[in-house]
């Protein structure tokens, strides 16, 4: 007898069967312009990467045990999992794109240089920062979502959002040519299209980011609608809409779009 799948219940799991998640965090940087809608910054990955390859995503990554360290120095507890996720988007922002975000000041050129090349080199943040002469300020990240799939045969991330504004002061931007190929600034609705136009790809979280970040004005605008939305975890479900497989997300959480063909959903 011939066996059907279903290609609904074939993705997905249930999360007991799954190894846990890996905790990260993700950083989406706006560049306010006077005269448009803000420009975010966004890296491609590069196609070797195991994870999202070829995909553009905003600059970010695993937290270390050493984003728990630091956050320890802080007066965070070991499982404050909030701070040592904000330390691991500044830390990854600076490897990725050479941008000192939530720093209390930007260091000169040749400092932020000099921090990007350890940090590449492996040396831990907390060390970097303190050659530098450099202290964090947290306080200028927003927290904006939380997304934990739950999915086959692809590594599971448990990875936090985190809104910030460019500083005046900032440097230009630099990729940094390993885990990431090419970075832009562009609007939300600029990247969507792109996406859309074949000319870059991008994965079903950061599409539904996308679009809900395309409605803002200013990063004050992003800010004010992210402290007045519920955040919880968003964990993407599969559900058969009108005989169409679909990849589903809470409709209540601020997205304006909550579903999507299955068969269309780049997972990562």
């Amino acid at each position: 007898m011939t066996q059907t799948h279903d290609p609904v219940a074939d993705a997905f799991v249930d999360a007991a069967e799954l190894p846990p998640p890996i905790p990260a965090a993700t950083l989406v940087v706006f560049r306010d312009c006077v005269d448009g809608a803000p420009e975010l910054l966004m890296v491609e990955r590069a196609k070797a990467m195991a994870f999202a390859a070829g995909a553009m995503v905003f600059p970010g990554g695993r937290v270390d045990p050493g984003d728990h360290a630091l956050a320890a120095t802080m007066g965070a507890g070991d499982d404050d999992w909030e701070t040592a996720a904000r330390i691991a988007a500044v830390r990854e922002t600076i490897e990725e794109a050479g941008l000192p975000v939530g720093l209390s000041a930007t260091p000169d050129a040749a400092t932020l240089a000099t921090m990007r090349d350890a940090l590449h080199a492996g040396t831990p943040f907390a060390q970097v920062l303190a050659e530098a002469g450099a202290t964090l300020a947290l306080d200028r990240l927003t927290p904006f979502a939380r997304w934990r799939p739950q999915h086959r045969h692809l590594r599971i991330f448990d990875t936090r959002f985190f809104l910030a504004r460019l500083p005046d002061d900032a440097p230009p931007a630099r990729v940094d040519a390993t885990e990431n190929v090419r970075l832009v600034w562009a609007t939300a609705q600029r990247v969507l299209d792109d996406a859309d136009a074949g000319k870059l790809s991008i994965i079903f979280p950061t599409r539904r980011n996308l679009e809900r970040l395309a409605r803002f004005r200013s990063h004050a605008d992003a800010v004010a609608h992210a402290r007045d939305t519920p955040l919880r975890v968003v964990t993407p479900w599969p559900e058969t809409r009108d005989g169409v497989p679909h990849l589903c997300i809470p409709d209540d959480l601020g997205y304006p779009v909550t579903s999507e063909p299955l068969t269309g959903a780049l997972r990562g």
